[in-house]
């Protein structure tokens, strides 16, 4: 137990002003609470808080440039996070401490921090913080209403996975906003348990097919049904690339054409590929990566990305051109940002020798293939 003459000695130690001494104290009363807070009373859960206080504020002079110092009171942040009992005033001073390591423990953890602290903290802090609050097992709407409202992206996909996190319908407005350009987001977004089927829809319909496929690959068994439908509505009117039946022989008639008027370049592909004739583009891909149709086709239809990078990278065709190709492949909108992004690091990183081998290989297996539909 604590009792006045720590208390003293504490007083004491901070006047002193030696900064080991200042730590060796503060490590020896955290271990004081933490080994017999069980037996505590308010009265004394109250005068461990007051004498903590004094011993943080003192350490949290020298924190700024003391390693060691930043290091206890991170470390006493970790011990104290699950502790019912806790001090709220040493909670909520550790909780807003600009240092993550030492504010992180508690804002993850701590029952003793209220919705309204958190509401404030949320308001008040950076990235990080509200990062840690986004894990918290139980989020309440007001407390993720605070957190969406910052627009953080990695906030809103981590409060979203968060199975604890409950979310108003503004929260779910700003969400979904934020899911028009974020894939990752979306399809978090549209698996939550608790997501309006009319926001769910809503979603959909500015999805990317890529998204879309992702979304139905993820869905558990009591969603299932309702995204597929939600999609479907979502594209009512609108044909899919991937399962209209076509006729490539006016567009190879046409490819050839050009290839043989020396008409076939590159800028004629991206012309093809944005105004969307999908089958003048998989046309004069095949053309110009020496491949076949037969060979373009299934990488089109794929719900994969890198296999079409292959005859782009055969052909020689710059980033800009590759990207148009991507998103020929869907009846209407384009990859989000971060699948382009990925998609574009893979094309760089694929060499001329990888892909000239790669696409041997298949156009072997498309020959040895039964006859199919071109």
């Amino acid at each position: 137990m604590l009792d006045r003459s720590i208390a003293d000695e504490v007083e004491a130690a901070i006047k002193a002003g030696s900064a080991e001494k200042h730590l060796e104290t503060f490590k020896r009363v955290t271990d004081l609470f933490l080994t017999s807070v069980d037996g505590c009373g308010g009265e004394q859960i109250e005068l461990f808080g007051d004498v903590l206080e004094r011993l943080i504020k003192t350490i949290e002079i020298r924190a700024l440039a003391d390693v060691a110092a930043r290091i206890a009171l991170a470390e006493m942040s970790s011990q104290i996070a699950s502790v019912k009992q806790a001090p709220a005033a040493v909670i909520r001073r550790l909780a807003k401490h600009d240092e993550i390591s030492v504010a992180a423990p508690v804002l993850a953890e701590s029952a003793r921090l209220t919705p309204e602290d958190l509401v404030e903290l949320a308001q008040t802090k950076g990235e990080a913080h509200l990062l840690a609050i986004s894990g918290r097992w139980w989020l309440t709407e007001i407390v993720t209403d605070a957190l969406l409202a910052r627009h953080y992206p990695s906030v809103s996909r981590k409060v979203v996975a968060n199975p604890g996190a409950r979310v108003s319908a503004s929260g779910y407005a700003i969400v979904l906003a934020q899911a028009e350009s974020d894939p990752e987001l979306a399809v978090e977004t549209g698996v939550r348990l608790d997501l309006p089927v009319e926001l769910r829809q809503r979603l959909l319909r500015s999805a990317s097919e890529a998204v879309r496929s992702r979304l139905l690959s993820r869905a558990p068994p009591h969603l299932f049904e309702e995204i597929r439908s939600a999609i479907a509505a979502a594209t009512d009117g609108a044909s899919r690339e991937m399962s209209r039946v076509r006729d490539f022989a006016t567009a190879k008639r046409y490819v050839a054409l050009l290839a043989k008027n020396g008409q076939l370049t590159e800028a004629a592909l991206i012309s093809f590929a944005k105004q969307r004739k999908y089958e003048e583009t998989v046309a004069a891909l095949a053309e110009l990566s020496n491949s076949g149709i037969d060979v373009i086709r299934p990488l089109m239809q794929s719900l994969r990305d890198d296999g079409i990078l292959v005859p782009c990278r055969v052909a020689g065709l710059s980033w800009d051109t590759v990207a148009a190709v991507l998103d020929s492949r869907f009846t209407s909108g384009t990859l989000g940002p971060h699948e382009l992004a990925a998609a574009k690091a893979q094309y760089a990183k694929l060499t001329l020798d990888n892909a000239q081998r790669t696409l041997r290989f298949w156009q072997v297996k498309a020959t040895d293939a039964p006859a199919g539909m071109n």
